[in-house]
């Protein structure tokens, strides 16, 4: 695990400055147009979780009622397809308090447009930060099954899965998509903000394949089946965006399943 930031809320110069900010506070200014700026690995990420989602429900195996945590749930890309599942109570944890405001927004959108039958029983979301706070909110915890996308490059792998370890009950299953780090040595998450012209990037780690899995067996999970790896080609770039084409055959996504299976050992 290696970060790739200098200390936060500096700029760099350059043809283009860059400004690194802690994550919270990147986010905040990113929430303004982080579903409308052309980023393809969200592009991506919500492809492959259209097929990942319905398979990782299969894998939980305590009956419903269940309870689903989106662990970084940002603006609620991945939690509106979370609001319908019937029988199931959705729990929404975020660090920044600007993104979450989008998300209050879609949902409330969302649920607006589902029938009753069709919807989970309830759905709630709360700040929280995995690296500062020790304990996650009452309401996450003895969770049947989280999801996590796009979430594990601002963290430290240890406070991840230690986070994800109080939060699942015994056998419990998550699911997580990362930026790859064959992608995360060259770059890392970021946007240009709209009024400062700023590349504004936040705090990142490019976590590999290996160091994801080991940390993960440290704390108490087990990997279930394949880990799922994705690079851009010629073909795909056009489905992606623009903003693809330059990483046409780098590897820049990975998803993996773990089970909760054992006490933590660190």
């Amino acid at each position: 695990m290696s970060s790739l930031n200098p200390p936060t809320d500096t700029v760099s110069k350059g043809p283009s400055q860059i400004r690194y900010m802690d994550t919270a506070s990147a986010y905040d200014l990113w929430s303004q147009v982080y579903d409308t700026d052309g980023n393809f690995l969200q592009a991506l990420d919500t492809i492959e979780m259209s097929s990942l989602l319905p398979n990782f429900l299969r894998q939980i195996r305590s009956p419903k009622p269940w309870k689903i945590v989106d662990l970084g749930c940002g603006t609620g890309r991945n939690t509106l397809s979370l609001l319908k599942i019937p029988d199931t109570s959705i729990i929404g944890l975020e660090l920044s308090p600007k993104m979450m405001e989008v998300a209050h927004a879609r949902v409330e959108k969302e649920l607006e447009q589902l029938h009753k039958s069709d919807r989970c029983r309830s759905i709630e979301l709360k700040l929280f930060d995995m690296v500062e706070q020790r304990h996650p909110p009452d309401c996450a915890v003895e969770t049947d099954a989280i999801i996590s996308t796009l979430v594990l490059e601002h963290v430290p792998t240890e406070a991840f899965f230690k986070t994800a370890f109080q939060i699942l009950k015994p056998d419990g299953v998550l699911l997580v998509t990362n930026m790859h780090s064959d992608m995360g040595n060259i770059s890392q998450a970021g946007f240009v903000d709209p009024k400062s012209g700023e590349k504004i990037r936040p705090q990142s780690y490019a976590h590999s394949v290996e160091d994801v899995v080991t940390e993960a067996k440290k704390q108490g999970f087990a990997l279930e089946g394949d880990v799922l790896e994705r690079g851009v080609d010629e073909a795909g770039s056009a489905a992606l965006g623009v903003r693809a084409k330059k990483w046409i055959g780098v590897m820049v996504w990975y998803a993996m399943l773990f089970r909760k299976v054992d006490h933590q050992s660190g």
